[in-house]
């Protein structure tokens, strides 16, 4: 015999059970229309998974879970997905939410299940995800994702379970005829949901004394086992799962805590049975037992509907006297809301749908001034203080409500249900709640952006310090270095020139930067990626062969996809990388090769690859006036510009010529005279070429200052070019461009062999 407890406060309502309860669980109709909310639990929404048009099955899921806190959607009957869009949902503000509708094609054809005759034979997250994938959620609260309950800490060891049939709520008796009339699929329930949290030590059922019919059949189906049926007195609200726990085990949940702390889990007989009919038959959560009572109905029964019915087919077919109810009400008087849409659909979490005449429940009167008679905190089941908790609620006091552990509060009613004053405190306490919330989630979110702010203040502080750090090193080296000079320029050493000076810093840099180095790290980065695949996909591999459940396949997947772009990423990093060094070392290579050149040899060697480029642009011209094509106009433009930097070069050249001193030995005489002129310019060329001796004597640091010099005057010269077009809006502009970045290319790459000491 199980000792019971007793809990502080709770009232005694007028029950109005007997109105639902003449008859056997019922069904309706199909309806022309499903309308299933994406979010019907405590939790994420979930996501849609089904497009418009498409048809599904029964049983079919339409809605994946989001995250941990949430659960799947499943169709309730087959037919065509309508719409998928804001439609009024059961919400005590009414709002609207995403819903998927589907048209019924009225053959109610089932999707392939996936039954488990010995489900005690399953591993435990196995069983757990056959849970969630059903999507179960509690069914005679708010609605919490039921996988997650069984999944408690490893630090809750849980030594009780307890199925919850009381249904304390006056009118409700969904709960009260599941247990009279499917009694063996609750026992049976009760021991898969025992399974799955390691079989604690005590198995209780708890059923109020107002229900002898029901506490009959659970006693009889529960014979033989160990579950325990527990009858109590009834007292409103001895539901409440913080109540219900206290009634039976004497234990009290601490304040902001959870059963599983004391090593409790409380399941409703509802919530039980959709578990063990997910297990063993495979079937999601698509249906429920609902009340349908109020003395505006012609007939009032318990009903098995269908999730997504909407409330207004259910009660057209109970015989539903519109203009004799003033209101419909979702739940029971005490805790349930005013529904203010009743296209809204039946979901998960709806008990009850009560539609009463005016006389049945009649308008609540206007509220009184607090008179401050202290019949609310006996009330309390919670042991709160509801006459402060109102004061401070009215007044906005967040903090004291806080204090005052405002949240402990379960919304029963009994505090309103017993104020002489007729003020409705569960308002004000919801109201405040929601208020709290949201002021949390600004806080929250206050917060984050906080930190974020403050650490990119620290970001930026730590390179501002680093910069500062740099130029300060970069200074005293300096002065150091000018210090150095002036000691050996007083000793009477010659200061080295400082264009050597630069070139030994850029081979100091360029040995700081090992490319060699870099190309292994990469390489270790690619080879190390590939071995993560590798193990990723033997790892998918021997899953399979073991007959690991879809969910850990799907992840080792997850896993695999993630190595494979990692994989991918750094083989493009080291392709990049390397393809930089050869272009790098390609451009530096060949620009040390020009400036070992004497000016001279360079500027022949300009002119004949001029001279080539003319002779094919002209040929292009021919090609291009014959096919009439339209780049004879930039071809033309071109070979004029190319003739142009000719005629410049050949410039160049004879003044190079004319300033060198002429070479008047013997062979240097016979040499000239040998080769025939053949045009001024060759002229030019040849008598270049008998005085090249000074330009070859050259220093190479005196190469690289000619060098650069040129091409820093190329730049000056072609940018001045550049904005002459842009100017005259010239229709060439895109060529001078061109021509432009070309020219800062090859003068980054002449700094680059610098830099790595090729010159």
């Amino acid at each position: 015999m199980i000792k019971v407890f007793n809990i502080h406060g709770g009232v005694h309502p007028a029950e109005n059970k007997h109105q639902s309860t003449g008859e056997a669980i019922g069904t309706i109709p199909l309806p022309s229309e499903i309308i299933l909310p994406l979010n019907q639990h405590i939790g994420a929404p979930a996501q849609a998974i089904v497009s418009v048009g498409q048809t599904v099955l029964k049983g079919e899921k339409i809605a994946d879970a989001e995250g941990v806190f949430s659960a799947t959607v499943h169709a309730s009957t087959s037919g065509t997905v309508a719409a998928i869009e804001d439609r009024p949902i059961p919400h005590t503000s009414g709002m609207k939410a995403p819903c998927i509708v589907i048209t019924p094609d009225n053959t109610d054809t089932w999707a392939t299940l996936s039954p488990c005759e010995n489900f005690d034979e399953l591993e435990h997250h196995v069983l757990v995800s056959k849970i969630r994938e059903a999507g179960i959620a509690g069914m005679g609260g708010a609605g919490f994702p039921t996988a997650v309950k069984l999944n408690p800490r490893a630090d809750n060891k849980i030594d009780t379970l307890i199925l919850n049939g009381t249904e304390c709520e006056p009118y409700i008796t969904a709960d009260d005829m599941l247990m009279r009339e499917r009694a063996s699929d609750i026992i049976a329930g009760a021991q898969l949901l025992a399974i799955l949290l390691d079989n604690p030590a005590t198995l209780l059922i708890g059923i109020e004394d107002n229900k002898p019919e029901a506490i009959a059949a659970m006693r009889k189906a529960a014979t033989g086992t160990k579950i325990t049926i527990v009858v109590f007195p009834t007292k409103y609200p001895s539901g409440g799962e913080k109540q219900l726990i206290e009634i039976l085990t004497g234990k009290q949940v601490p304040s902001g805590g959870i059963p599983a702390q004391i090593g409790i889990v409380v399941q409703n007989v509802g919530t039980a049975v959709a578990a063990y009919r997910a297990v063993r038959f495979g079937e999601p959560l698509i249906s429920r037992v609902t009340t349908v009572v109020g003395e505006s109905l012609q007939s009032q029964r318990n009903i098995d509907v269908l999730l997504g019915t909407p409330v207004e087919h259910i009660l057209e077919a109970h015989g539903w006297q519109q203009e004799q109810c003033p209101r419909l009400i979702i739940g029971g008087p005490m805790m349930g809301f005013t529904l203010l849409a009743p296209r809204a659909p039946v979901i998960k979490t709806t008990n009850c749908i009560l539609a009463p005449s005016l006389s049945e429940m009649p308008s609540q009167p206007p509220a009184q001034p607090c008179i401050r008679c202290g019949m609310c905190e006996q009330a309390c089941p919670a042991s709160l203080l509801p006459q402060q908790l109102f004061w401070y609620a009215q007044s906005e006091n967040f903090d004291q409500l806080r204090e005052h552990n405002l949240f402990d509060c379960i919304e029963c009613g009994a505090c309103s249900f017993v104020c002489p004053s007729n003020i409705p405190l569960v308002q004000y306490y919801r109201a405040s709640k929601s208020e709290i919330k949201n002021l949390d989630a600004e806080k929250a979110n206050s917060d984050r952006a906080r930190l974020r702010f403050e650490a990119r203040q620290a970001r930026m502080a730590q390179a501002d310090a680093e910069k500062e750090a740099k130029r300060v090193a970069r200074k005293a080296a300096a002065e150091k270095a000018k210090k150095m000079q002036a000691q050996k320029a007083a000793a009477g050493e010659v200061p080295k020139d400082i264009v050597s000076e630069a070139v030994a810093t850029a081979k100091t840099s360029a040995q700081e930067i090992d490319p060699a180095k870099e190309s292994a790290k990469l390489e270790r980065a690619v080879s190390s990626a590939e071995s993560r695949v590798a193990r990723a996909e033997k790892s998918i591999a021997e899953a399979i062969s073991e007959g690991t459940d879809n969910a850990r396949i799907e992840s080792l997947q997850a896993r695999l996809k993630q190595a494979q772009q990692k994989a991918a990423e750094a083989k493009v990093k080291l392709d990049t990388f390397t393809q930089q060094q050869t272009s790098v070392d390609k451009s530096a290579k060949t620009i040390a090769n020009k400036m070992a050149a004497s000016p001279r040899a360079q500027l022949e060697k300009t002119i004949t690859t001029l001279e080539k480029r003319i002779t094919t642009a002209q040929e292009k011209i021919i090609e291009a006036k014959t096919n009439h094509s339209p780049t004879l106009g930039a071809l033309e433009q071109g070979v004029t510009k190319l003739t142009e930097k000719l005629a410049a070069n050949q410039k160049e050249l004879s003044a190079l010529i004319e300033n060198t001193p002429p070479d008047t030995s013997a062979d240097s005489r016979a040499a000239t005279d040998a080769v025939p002129a053949k045009n001024a310019a060759s002229a030019a060329i040849e008598r270049a070429k008998a005085k090249a001796a000074a330009q070859a004597a050259m220093s190479p640091e005196e190469k690289i200052r000619e060098q650069l010099k040129s091409l820093e005057a190329r730049v000056a010269k072609a940018t001045l070019k550049l904005q002459k077009a842009e100017e005259e809006n010239d229709e060439h502009i895109d060529a001078f461009r061109s021509a432009l970045e070309k020219l800062k290319i090859k003068l980054a790459a002449t700094h680059a062999a610098i830099k790595e000491g090729t010159v």
